[in-house]
């Protein structure tokens, strides 16, 4: 059975749980990522409590820290603080209880020679590595955002899959929006697929809409899911509650789910 996740409002806690029990679906919390939020210790220890004062679904995972977070900064003062940031992302997955925290690798595409790629690989196989190895408790997903094509997430994870709690999280309409097909994002990266995160856009922009609201193919989708990674999660990540019923609606409409 397929696990899919929603993304909760902890301003509109009910009407969270009460989608993820009709839908059987879990959580992936979005609070956490933004800066003013991990700065405040005392709204952040709220939001945590106001989370757990509730029944919520077993399964559930969280999107950790990414604006300007780059552990691979040539920069020292950069790297310390996007190790600051990442480091407190895993503990609150940890204390609320959620099973994965998901991170972008934040590549920048324009910098494309070989010499930087490769220095790129490394500088993060080394980075994640040592977090993967300390956090042996928690899921870690890298997930894919401005990148143009597989290739670095690909040859980052070649080097990380030995370790059973790494995976990566496609984000398909980031892929969408890249200069590779869809199957070959999903092809690429099929060995490492553990999570993916879906919803729709015009082709221009991440747009985060409700499924068949912009123009992602979603027969490919299916296709690619079933043949390349039909073991990984899937967030539907539409933040609007009548987006996520829809999209769970033409989910089930179409099949994906019962």
């Amino acid at each position: 059975m397929k696990q899919l996740l929603i993304i909760p409002d902890v301003n509109d806690i009910l009407n969270s749980i009460e989608l993820a029990k009709k839908y059987n679906v879990g959580f992936e919390y979005n609070d956490f990522f933004v800066p003013d939020i991990l700065d405040d210790e005392d709204k952040l220890q709220s939001i945590i409590a106001e989370y757990k004062s509730y029944e919520l679904p077993e399964y559930t995972t969280l999107h950790g820290a990414f604006f300007d977070v780059i552990p691979f900064s040539v920069d020292k003062k950069i790297r310390e603080i996007s190790n600051l940031r990442i480091e407190k992302s895993i503990e609150i997955a940890k204390n609320i209880g959620a099973k994965a925290v998901v991170f972008h690798i934040n590549h920048n595409s324009f910098l494309n020679s070989k010499s930087y790629i490769e220095d790129f690989v490394e500088t993060n196989t080394k980075y994640w590595s040592n977090v993967l190895q300390k956090n042996r408790d928690i899921n870690i997903y890298l997930e894919n955002m401005f990148e143009t094509t597989p290739m670095v997430i690909e040859a980052i994870s070649k080097n990380l899959c030995k370790y059973d709690n790494y995976g990566v999280c496609l984000d398909y309409a980031h892929a969408f929006l890249s200069k590779c097909s869809l199957k070959e994002w999903a092809k690429s990266l099929s060995p490492y697929i553990r999570h993916v995160h879906i919803n729709d856009n015009d082709g221009i922009s991440d747009l985060h809409l409700p499924l068949d609201d912009g123009i992602i193919p979603g027969q490919e989708f299916y296709e690619c899911y079933d043949k390349y990674m039909n073991n990984a999660t899937v967030l539907i990540e539409t933040t609007d509650n009548k987006g996520k019923v829809k999209s769970l609606e033409i989910l089930k409409r179409d099949g994906f789910i019962d």
